[in-house]
């Protein structure tokens, strides 16, 4: 491993003139690996750097940090994916590195303690979701973020936790978060062009659409949709869904969301995790 002395002289050599220099010592610092990345986020944050070479060791940074977060989700994906929360911080983490998974937890606790509150004993299923409506859309005012629906942050839980406003499929995880909490048998269903919640207890299964502040709906509401959109049903768009292809389905509408911006490396990216998630 380089030792900070080498680190440093490295640092240094980034703003040289020479192009191939640049790319070697930029390649020696890659060659690291993550290990290093503690020390060179410091000099980043610490050193008064001029324009390029901090533009430069920024990069470095973000690589070295993508190649961890790639890890990161394979891991995930092969050992705990059942962990939805973790899914959506590591999601969180691509665009807000200091984004901390217990902070998150905390949060969600707290949400789950205010709904709690409010249950007693041998509440019907409908009643229930309608306590968690009120917590969540009339007491803590999370709403649908219509008029900038396509916003990377409607995707990354910390933003939603923050603004209180968030896309079908952030909303739903959110809502997902508290229901298990609450060991309800609330889960995702793929729908097309949109993200929906079923309760599928012991009773009839009914539907819930948190962008919507939690609307109860049928069945027959869906197959509705599905007519107007012109499909075919599919047993997925009525079903619950994994974790996994909860999180899948948030890496492609960031990809959307990146591309609606024009920022096609951020796209690469995203796809890229949603690669590995799909292996």
């Amino acid at each position: 491993m380089l030792s900070e002395s080498e680190i440093k002289a490295l640092i240094t050599l980034l703003d040289d003139e020479d192009s191939e220099i640049v790319k070697h010592v930029e390649a020696q610092i890659l060659a690291a690996g993550t290990a290093i990345l503690p020390f060179l986020e410091n000099e980043w944050q610490s050193r008064s750097l001029q324009p390029l070479l901090h533009e430069r060791l920024e990069q470095i940074i973000h690589s070295l940090r993508f190649e961890s977060l790639k890890n990161r989700f394979k891991e995930w994906k092969n050992k705990e994916s059942e962990d939805l929360l973790k899914g959506a911080w590591l999601i969180a983490t691509y665009q807000y590195p200091e984004v901390s998974y217990e902070s998150l937890k905390e949060q969600i606790e707290q949400i789950y303690y205010n709904v709690w509150g409010h249950f007693r004993e041998n509440l019907h299923p409908y009643d229930q979701v309608r306590i968690i409506n009120y917590v969540l859309f009339d007491e803590m005012k999370f709403s649908a973020n219509t008029q900038n629906f396509h916003s990377p942050a409607n995707s990354m839980l910390n933003r939603v936790l923050e603004t209180r406003k968030g896309n079908p499929i952030s909303l739903c995880i959110l809502y997902l978060l508290v229901a298990q909490k609450l060991n309800l048998p609330i889960y995702g269903v793929n729908m097309p062009n949109l993200f929906i919640l079923i309760y599928q207890g012991s009773e009839r299964p009914f539907y819930i659409n948190a962008f919507n502040r939690g609307l109860i709906f049928t069945k027959s509401d869906i197959d509705n949709y599905i007519a107007q959109l012109g499909l075919m049903p599919q047993e997925s768009f009525y079903t619950p869904t994994s974790h996994l292809e909860i999180i899948k389905r948030v890496c492609r509408n960031l990809i959307v969301s990146y591309e609606q911006l024009g920022e096609t490396e951020k796209m690469q990216e995203l796809q890229e995790i949603l690669d590995i998630l799909s292996e």
